[in-house]
């Protein structure tokens, strides 16, 4: 099953995060605008034409973060906007984040 087509599961604290490998592999199945970053988090950063687009984006972000409930940072510059995943319940990387991340990618 595809990133896109699954559901996020809730994370249980203390669980584990994923392994490089498994990461690596997961990074692999998203759009080449993902990368790891220096924390280790997922992150995208994208650049609309003006505030009002950058907005609307974030507000699409935000309605798709509530049904799945995972929810990621955003920081909005005028017309740029990062996006940055990683779950607080492991200290690190958890499936939910990919799933999020493919999700996004379909906007």
């Amino acid at each position: 099953m595809e990133l896109k087509d699954k559901r996020c599961v809730p994370c249980e604290v203390g669980g584990e995060p994923l392994g490089q490998r498994e990461a690596a592999g997961l990074l692999a199945q998203l759009s080449d605008e993902w990368t790891l970053n220096e924390a280790g988090h997922l992150e995208r950063k994208l650049k609309f034409a003006d505030f009002v687009e950058a907005i609307a984006f974030v507000n699409k972000v935000a309605s798709l973060a509530e049904v799945e409930g995972h929810h990621p940072d955003i920081a909005i510059h005028y017309s740029r906007v990062t996006i940055e995943l990683w779950t607080h319940a492991v200290k690190g990387l958890s499936e939910n984040d990919f799933i999020v991340a493919s999700k996004i990618d379909a906007l």
